[in-house]
């Protein structure tokens, strides 16, 4: 069986960039998970002693924190740069895009739609931005039971989600309403690992996505690779890895999520390298 790595894969640049913040400020804590990986989570506790918080009321006491790479709403950030706690700000850039927009556009009058999973840490961060509160909708069906005050409108999107989604949401805006500000705050290396995972998928008989199965690039991306090879399959580590997806394959895909290091990669390349189909 041949093994195929896609074209782009793996750690973004806000990731990296909060990986190296988080190694060069030992003792620290992060506000909520550094980034969406059990493996360097725990990677980054156990070789310089980085903490995890749950959020900043366990942050009283602590000398630095470090705000996570999806950000976190704008009073808590205020609450903590109020405080004796040396804040630093590991928020992905692609991340304090849309924030700063969401601010920006509710200031001049527009109401705000966020195309994401309101759940996720990065949106309710994001959300926290619009004065007047957002819209948070993951489809046109969520979208069309909105209510608007108004014809002015302003749209981002959370930066993992798939183009085409964002589409339908803008352009069912754009068909309805007078004036519809779209900000296309999807990251740049979330195209570039979807579309190579796409590519891969087309050719291949199986696919590994490793990720976190919290992270949403990732799971975007496995469902990507789900339409166009049925056998595609989420792992987070080796242990995750079934033989039995492997018999009778051919060429075995593999594709990682922004916030996975090379390192669960080789491990995981290597141990399906192993496997006898």
């Amino acid at each position: 069986m041949t093994i195929k790595l896609a074209t782009s894969y793996g750690f973004c640049f806000g990731v990296k960039r909060a990986i190296k913040i988080a190694e060069n400020t030992k003792n620290a804590s992060t506000i909520g998970p550094l980034i969406h990986n059990n493996e360097e989570i725990n990677r980054l506790s156990e070789n310089f002693n980085v903490k995890t918080l749950h959020d900043i009321s366990e942050a009283k006491g602590v000398d630095k924190a470090i705000i996570r790479t999806h950000g976190i709403p704008k009073k808590d950030l205020e609450t903590l740069m109020k405080s004796d706690v040396q804040v630093i700000n590991a928020t992905c850039p692609y991340v304090t895009k849309p924030q700063e927009i969401c601010e920006k556009m509710s200031m001049e009058g527009y109401e705000i739609v966020i195309f994401g999973d309101a759940d996720h840490p990065e949106v309710k961060g994001v959300e926290s931005y619009a004065i007047h509160g957002a819209h948070v909708v993951q489809s046109v069906g969520e979208l069309e039971k909105v209510k608007f005050k108004g014809n002015k409108i302003a749209v981002v999107s959370q930066t993992t989600r798939k183009i085409n989604e964002f589409l339908q949401i803008t352009n069912y805006l754009e068909t309805r309403y007078k004036e519809v500000r779209v900000f296309n705050t999807i990251c740049n290396a979330t195209f570039e690992n979807q579309d190579a995972a796409r590519e891969l998928a087309k050719e291949a008989d199986v696919v590994i996505v490793i990720g976190g199965k919290n992270s949403s690039n990732t799971k975007q991306l496995h469902s990507i690779c789900k339409e166009y090879c049925a056998d595609s399959f989420l792992v987070e580590s080796e242990k995750d890895l079934d033989p039995s997806w492997f018999t009778g394959k051919t060429l075995c895909g593999v594709t990682a999520g922004a916030s996975t290091p090379d390192w669960i990669i080789e491990k995981i390349v290597g141990k399906i390298s192993e496997i006898k189909v």
